[in-house]
């Protein structure tokens, strides 16, 4: 990102109350993308949503629906974050120096844990794709190491022994949308190789560590073929790919497909997941992660229905709907 356009971006954070974390994402950020018209979008995250909330209501009551601010204010706002959506509160169609703007609001525990462990797989996902930082007081850059290596250990568990890089981009790209119900519906059917294809050099070089990682282990090479990356396929290969997901993604892995305890020299107990065969854990692991998507998606709609208010919901539902039918024909 040019530094003009960083430094435009983070001017809207001047009208604000203090953040911990900011980045922005978002079509109209595309290397390629010629239309500024688009929404920008941005994740800001705080050390107490219903105190920030408190702050920017006084600063910028005009954000936020009116029956929120009426009936309940922050207490309210954050409540329906928290406790009908995924913890994270969205104002959209928010008007600043000629640009339309969304934020979503979160607090910093609860990015750190859904990036760590993808309790709730929506932030998380969001970060395994490109986004560029504004505010990173807390170095959730290199927290966010943990959630891209994941990210690689999923897709390569789902794709076939050869494979090309933009697969593997693309399919990174698509965890996060397994199982989300707005693609039903309302989301752009080719999205996710418009988000790869559009910034493609971004993904390469957010990932180039961890493939290199991988080809250092000997679960991945690069090869001249016409599918330039081969993985091992082996069972052990399968085993230590499950090994780096997240811990409540093999607990849940591990009450379908079993567990066997493993006594360590330390005299420490872990339980380790008996794989039968790549595609038994691949599925089993898809299984849970769409799952995982499905719910959050659901709770986030009712979440971002209530917090937008009725016209604000209906013209942003009524956008992506018309991008969605706009991709089917």
């Amino acid at each position: 990102m040019e530094t003009s356009q960083r430094d435009e971006l983070s001017g809207f954070l001047n009208v604000l109350p203090h953040v911990d974390f900011c980045c922005v994402y978002g079509s109209t950020l595309h290397p390629n993308n010629q239309d500024k018209s688009k929404m920008v979008d941005y994740i800001l995250g705080v050390s107490d949503p219903m105190q920030w909330h408190s702050e920017n209501l006084k600063m910028n009551s005009n954000h936020y629906a009116s029956w929120m601010v009426h009936l309940g204010g922050a207490r309210l706002i954050t409540g329906v974050a928290d406790k009908v959506g995924v913890g994270v509160h969205f104002n959209p169609f928010v008007s600043w120096n000629d640009r339309k703007l969304k934020y979503g609001v979160v607090r910093m525990h609860d990015l750190i844990q859904d990036i760590l462990d993808w309790n709730r797989f929506y932030l998380s996902g969001r970060l395994q794709k490109p986004v560029h930082l504004l505010v990173d007081n807390l170095d959730i850059e290199d927290v966010n190491s943990v959630n891209k290596r994941a990210a690689v250990s999923a897709a390569l568990l789902l794709l076939p022994s050869k494979f090309t890089e933009e697969d593997l981009y693309a399919k990174i790209c698509s965890l996060s949308y397994m199982g989300d119900l707005r693609m039903l519906f309302a989301e752009d059917t080719n999205k996710v190789n418009k988000i790869v294809k559009g910034q493609f050099d971004l993904f390469r070089s957010m990932y180039k560590p961890f493939l290199e990682d991988c080809e250092t282990k000997n679960l991945l090479r690069f090869s001249s073929a016409q599918a330039n990356l081969v993985q091992d396929s082996s069972l052990s290969a399968s085993r230590s790919l499950v090994s780096s997901l997240p811990a409540s993604v093999r607990s849940q892995m591990g009450k379908s497909l079993g567990e066997k305890k493993i006594l360590s020299e330390t005299g420490r107990v872990s339980g380790e997941i008996c794989i039968a065969s790549r595609e038994a854990a691949a599925k089993c692991m898809e299984k849970v992660m769409k799952r995982r998507v499905m719910v959050s998606s659901a709770r986030q709609a009712v979440s971002g229905f209530l917090a937008a208010g009725v016209i604000n919901a209906t013209m942003y539902l009524s956008q992506k709907m018309r991008k969605g039918w706009n991709s089917r024909s």
